[in-house]
C-alpha cells in the first residue's frame, strides 16, 4: 500500500510533501515525492491516561469510536473493573481489547480496593500486582492513589512498586494537591507521572521535580486551561488525556480535541503532537508506530493541522476507518457481573437529627475535587432532608456486593450542594472507585425509587421525576453496556438532557455524580461506611 499526503515528522520538525509505503503492516518506506495531496499524515494519538469502563463501554467498542477521532492506542487503567471484580475483571478487559485493531495498552490497577475506608468487590494484593506485572498486555503500574501508603512507606505499597521496578515498567501516580517535601518523597519512591494537577503552580513543581506531568480533559475533570501553558516549556514531559469519557462525548471528540484548542492557544505544532502522539509512546513503551522506517504501520490522515478533523486511521496498516465509517467489528463476549443487592425501602434514607448545622460536599464544575461547606440544615418530622431553596441535596452511597448485611449496615447518607436537582433523584452504580450505588435527590422517596431501579437492572445510570423513570442499563460488571457505542452514547445523552430538566445543573451531572464516591480525591466525598475528610483521611461526623 502507498498513501500519499503531506507528511509531519514531528521528532524532525518538519512537513513535507511525500508518500508512504507500507508492507505487512509496516512502514517499509517514507520517501520525499511531489504531488497535488493537500491532506496531511501523522502518527496517530494516545491518549495517556483513561479508564475505558468510564465510557460506559467494552474495550471492544470504545475503539470502534475512538479511531474515527484519529487515536490509535490508550493507556489504559482497568482499576475500575478490577474494583468490581479483580483480576478477572482486568483479563475480561486485555481479552476483549485483544479481539480488535486498536493498541490498548493496560496497566495493572495499584490500588484495589482504593482505600480500606469503602467496600469494594475484589482484593488485589502485591502477588496479584506481580501475576498481572508479567503479562505482555501489562505496560505499567497504574495509577498510585494511595500516596499517603507512599508517603508513609507501607509495606504492601512498596512491594507493588517494587514489582513494577523488577520488571522495568513504568509506575502512574495519582496525588491531586500534594507538594513541597511530600511530593518529594512520592516522587523519589519511583513514581514517574501525575494526571490529577489542577493549577498551574502545582504541576509546575512537579515538573521541576522531574515528574511528567498529562493534561487531563475528561468528561468532569477538565485541567486543560489551567496547564496548557506548561506546555510550550516542557513539552517534552507533558502528554495529554481523558481520564473519563463518556460515551456521549466520545462520539464527538477524543485526544484530537486537545490538539486543536492547544493549536488555538498559539502552542508550537510540533510541541503539541509531540505531547499528543510521540510522548506517551517512548515513556511506557509502547508498540506504537511513529511513521519511521521499519515502526508498526499506525497512522493517521487529517484534514489540516488546525482542526484535526480525522479522515482516516490505519493501525498496523489496516483501514479501520475511512470514508466516514469505523472498520472495527463487532465482538461477542460473555457479560461478566457480580451485582448483589437488595431492593430498598424509603426508611432507610431517613436521617434523624436535631442539629441545625451541617458538613455539605460542594460539587464543583470540572473538578473532581470537592470543598466542605457548613450548611443549615433542614429538618421535617425529625428527619434531615433535601432543601431545594438552598440546593442543598440529600445524597446516599448503597453498598452492592454483600446482601446479607444490608439491613444491619443501612445505605450512607451526606448532603450535597451544587446539583440543582428541583425535582426526582438521579443514580448510578458507576461510583468511583468502588462502585456502589451513589444517588441525589430531592426527597427519600426518590432517592428510594432511583436506587432500586438500579437494584432491578443490575446495575446502569437513572432519573427518576414525578412522571418519568429512565434508565440506562450496564449490565457488564454494573458499569459498562453490552451494547454499541452509539446507541449507549444515544441512551447517555437523553439521560442527560432528562437530568437537566429536573433542573440539574452541572455540564455533567453523571460524571460528577460518580466522583462524589471518590475517597482519594479531597476534601468532603462519601463512601458506603460513611462521610469521608479526604484530606485527613479519615470520617467525620455531617452533623456540626
Amino acid at each position: 500500500m502507498k498513501i500519499q499526503g503531506q507528511i509531519v515528522d514531528i521528532q524532525n520538525r518538519r512537513i513535507f510533501k511525500g508518500e508512504i509505503t507500507v508492507e505487512n503492516g509496516k512502514i517499509e518506506s517514507t520517501i520525499e515525492k511531489s504531488h497535488e495531496v493537500e491532506t496531511y499524515i501523522l502518527p496517530g494519538f494516545v491518549d495517556a491516561h483513561i479508564h475505558i469502563e468510564s465510557s460506559m463501554l467494552v474495550p471492544s467498542e470504545f475503539a470502534k469510536l475512538a479511531v474515527t477521532h484519529g487515536t490509535v492506542a490508550t493507556v489504559s487503567d482497568p482499576h475500575e473493573i478490577a474494583n468490581v471484580l479483580g483480576i478477572e475483571g482486568v483479563e475480561f478487559m486485555i481479552d476483549n481489547g485483544n479481539k480488535v485493531p486498536f493498541k490498548f495498552n493496560f496497566g495493572a490497577p495499584s490500588c484495589v480496593p482504593a482505600t480500606n475506608f469503602e467496600s469494594a468487590g475484589a482484593v488485589i494484593d502485591s502477588e496479584g500486582i506481580k501475576y498481572l506485572l508479567q503479562k505482555p498486555e501489562i505496560k505499567y503500574l497504574a495509577e498510585m492513589m494511595n500516596y499517603p501508603g507512599v508517603l508513609f512507606n507501607d509495606d504492601e505499597v512498596m512491594k507493588k512498586i517494587a514489582w513494577a521496578q523488577h520488571f522495568n515498567k513504568p509506575v502512574d501516580g495519582h496525588a491531586p494537591g500534594l507538594r513541597g517535601d511530600d511530593i518529594s518523597t512520592y516522587i523519589n519512591a519511583g513514581i514517574s507521572t501525575d494526571h490529577e494537577c489542577f493549577t498551574y503552580e502545582e504541576g509546575l513543581e512537579k515538573l521541576q521535580k522531574g515528574m511528567k506531568i498529562l493534561i487531563r480533559e475528561g468528561s468532569a475533570a477538565k485541567n486543560f486551561e489551567a496547564l496548557i501553558p506548561l506546555l510550550s516549556e516542557h513539552f517534552e514531559n507533558m502528554m495529554f488525556c481523558s481520564d473519563d469519557k463518556h460515551p456521549d462525548d466520545l462520539l464527538v471528540s477524543h485526544i484530537n480535541k486537545l490538539c486543536a484548542r492547544a493549536v488555538e492557544k498559539g502552542n508550537d505544532i510540533f510541541h503539541v503532537l509531540q505531547a499528543a502522539c510521540i510522548n506517551p509512546v517512548k515513556h511506557y513503551n509502547l508498540d506504537v508506530g511513529l511513521l519511521q522506517k521499519e515502526d508498526d504501520a499506525d497512522f493517521i490522515v487529517v484534514e489540516d493541522l488546525v482542526n484535526f478533523n480525522t479522515l482516516e486511521t490505519y493501525i498496523n496498516g489496516e483501514a479501520v476507518y475511512k470514508d466516514g465509517v469505523s472498520k472495527i467489528k463487532h465482538v461477542d463476549f460473555e457479560v461478566l457481573n457480580n451485582f448483589n443487592c437488595n431492593k430498598k425501602e424509603v426508611a432507610d434514607f431517613k436521617f434523624p437529627s436535631t442539629s441545625k448545622k451541617i458538613r455539605v460536599i460542594e460539587a464543583l464544575e470540572g473538578e473532581l475535587v470537592t470543598n466542605e461547606l457548613i450548611e443549615d440544615s433542614l429538618i421535617i418530622d425529625g428527619n434531615l432532608v433535601s432543601n431545594t431553596k438552598t440546593d442543598v441535596l440529600k445524597m446516599t452511597v448503597v453498598n452492592r456486593y454483600h446482601p446479607d448485611s444490608y439491613r444491619d449496615k443501612k445505605p450512607a447518607i451526606a448532603f450535597i450542594k451544587n446539583f440543582g436537582l428541583k425535582e426526582g433523584a438521579i443514580a448510578s452504580s458507576v461510583g468511583h472507585d468502588s462502585h456502589n450505588i451513589i444517588a441525589v435527590g430531592v426527597s427519600d422517596e426518590a432517592i428510594c425509587k432511583a436506587v432500586n431501579l438500579l437494584v432491578e437492572n443490575k446495575g446502569g445510570i437513572c432519573a427518576v421525576s414525578t412522571s418519568e423513570e429512565k434508565v440506562v442499563s450496564l449490565p457488564v460488571a454494573g458499569i459498562m453496556s453490552d451494547k454499541n457505542g452509539m446507541t449507549i452514547g444515544k441512551q447517555y445523552a437523553e439521560l442527560d438532557q432528562m437530568a437537566k430538566q429536573m433542573g440539574a445543573s452541572l455540564h455533567a451531572p453523571y460524571m460528577t455524580l460518580s466522583f462524589m464516591a471518590l475517597l482519594v480525591i479531597p476534601s468532603l466525598k462519601l463512601s458506603d461506611k460513611g462521610l469521608f475528610d479526604g484530606s485527613k483521611f479519615e470520617f467525620i461526623s455531617v452533623e456540626v
